[in-house]
């Protein structure tokens, strides 16, 4: 199933989409607490963000491990295939970090709207989710990162030196 899409392989299309909704979710959700004005025009974006990037990080890792599988039955070994497994262990991280701090960006919005119930809890709770959803973005950045460049460096080298 996560093997190819029009006859390619369906992990070098879909990483692309975690490059973008990934940060993108981190941007918005920085955007979100540090300007609390600006909330009622960012909550629909951030909960969208929040279900397609976890989405998006979960099917590059399920195609990038169809790929691997592939690439292993074709007699891949030996320091590329270090390079593959490294290259997927990060891919791992990436989705469960971005999965983390998909929660922890739903927890915030659910927590800052203005239901009543909500109103009752500790109003150190905000602050803490807050600091929590920043740090989960720069980890899922970093980790945006490691993986695509691991990716990168694996498919061209030093082809640009």
């Amino acid at each position: 199933m996560f093997e190819k899409v029009l006859g390619l392989p369906a992990h070098v299309l879909v990483v692309h989409a975690v490059v973008v909704f990934v940060p993108l979710l981190v941007l918005l959700a920085v955007a979100y607490i540090a300007l609390p004005r600006f909330r009622a025009r960012l909550d629909w974006a951030l909960w969208i963000l929040a279900v397609v990037a976890p989405v998006t990080a979960w099917v590059a890792e399920e195609s990038g491990e169809a790929l691997q599988e592939r690439q292993i039955a074709r007699g891949f070994s030996g320091e590329i295939l270090e390079k593959i497994n490294d290259h997927a262990e990060y891919g791992g991280l990436l989705f469960r970090y971005t999965l983390g701090l998909a929660v922890a960006v739903i927890a915030l919005l659910v927590v800052t709207s203005r239901h009543p119930r909500v109103a009752k809890l500790p109003r150190w709770v905000s602050p803490v989710l807050s600091i929590v959803v920043v740090a989960l973005g720069v980890v899922a950045i970093v980790y945006v990162w490691l993986t695509g460049h691991s990716g990168a460096e694996m498919v061209w080298g030093n082809t640009f030196d």
